[in-house]
């Protein structure tokens, strides 16, 4: 294992550090750790809140900022943060309006989200909670409890995030989210496993030649190992269980994430974005948004997500608004 740290005691202090030192003018450490806007969001406007573990950057960190999350807690390495943390970062975005508390449905956050709910209730916050579990491959449509989140946490919190900065209240933007995260999908492909950059643990063995479809966050082997193939191959085969899964057909309107894994490039993305776009042209659905890059990695992971998001008109606007985080910006 080759990293760069100091102390691996250190580590997350230091990554946090290094990224509000990376952009004052979006983002700001307050408290215990807890990432939120530089500028506060303008009073009686509903703010979005995030926990989730480090080691995943630029998720979920990266996309706190005007037209995004208002805050975000991140624990240690792949690991949840304490609720305490996370009910004073709902505390301090609350504006007046109420927090939507975004939570991926993994075993340890949706244990600290839990708690924290509870805490907020027991002192009178305003707090509404959406836990996103978009993953296919890590259980059936009929156990939707049983399905991790992934990139899917992105379109959810890109477009809730525009509707409340539109001014809807806390129900309606947590309606409009509800809406995004039951009409979102995301399968992953899992090519090489990282290491924990801590105890240089290896958190998934995949042999030179296999790839793994339906590879969870942090290596969870759940899905079926398969001989590796070509880009238009494994396009070919994730997309279709995905369109079935959200019920696509043609003349749906689909918003297409591919989120890399961390050391997958950018050349091979692009070329399986070439295959899906082409494969849902020829079923007549058309590709309304898109986007291609890294979102949540897992340090040197290689593999990616394929997210489609199926969108109406609405869901176009919101998705369009102007946002500016460190790693996500929509311009004016």
């Amino acid at each position: 294992m080759k990293k760069m740290i100091n102390k691996p005691e250190d580590l997350v202090n230091e990554l946090l550090e290094g990224f509000a030192l990376a952009f004052p003018e979006r983002i700001k450490l307050i408290g215990d750790r807890i990432v939120t806007r530089a500028n506060p969001k303008e009073e009686n406007k509903v703010a979005l809140v995030t926990l989730g573990g480090s080691g995943h950057e630029p998720g979920l960190s990266g996309f706190v900022g005007p037209g995004m999350l208002d805050a975000s807690v991140p624990g240690e390495i792949f690991a949840a943060p304490a609720p305490d943390r996370c009910l004073e970062a709902i505390r301090v975005s609350d504006q007046g309006a109420g927090v939507l508390f975004v939570v991926l449905n993994h075993a340890g956050d949706v244990l600290t989200a839990n708690y924290t709910m509870d805490m907020a209730m027991k002192q009178g916050l305003n707090v509404r909670m959406i836990l996103i579990h978009e993953d296919i491959g890590s259980g059936p449509p009929e156990e939707p409890e049983e399905r991790r989140g992934l990139v899917g946490f992105l379109p959810v919190i890109k477009i809730a995030g525009a509707a409340a900065e539109a001014g809807l209240s806390l129900s309606e933007v947590y309606d409009v989210a509800s809406r995004v995260e039951s009409n979102t999908r995301t399968l992953a492909v899992g090519f090489k496993g990282a290491t924990h950059p801590v105890t240089g643990e290896l958190l998934a063995n995949i042999g030179e030649n296999e790839m793994i479809v339906g590879m969870g966050q942090h290596g969870e082997t759940c899905g079926d190992t398969l001989p590796m193939k070509s880009a238009d191959e494994i396009a070919e085969l994730v997309l279709p269980p995905l369109l079935k899964d959200l019920g696509a057909t043609a003349g749906d309107n689909l918003l297409v994430l591919l989120n890399g894994a961390g050391a997958t490039t950018l050349m091979e993305l692009f070329i399986v974005y070439r295959k899906i776009h082409q494969l849902l042209g020829e079923r007549e659905i058309r590709v309304a948004r898109n986007r291609i890059g890294e979102f949540i990695t897992t340090q040197e992971q290689a593999g990616f997500q394929l997210n489609i998001t199926r969108v109406d008109e609405t869901l176009v606007t919101y998705w369009d608004a102007p946002c500016d985080t460190p790693y996500f910006t929509v311009c004016k």
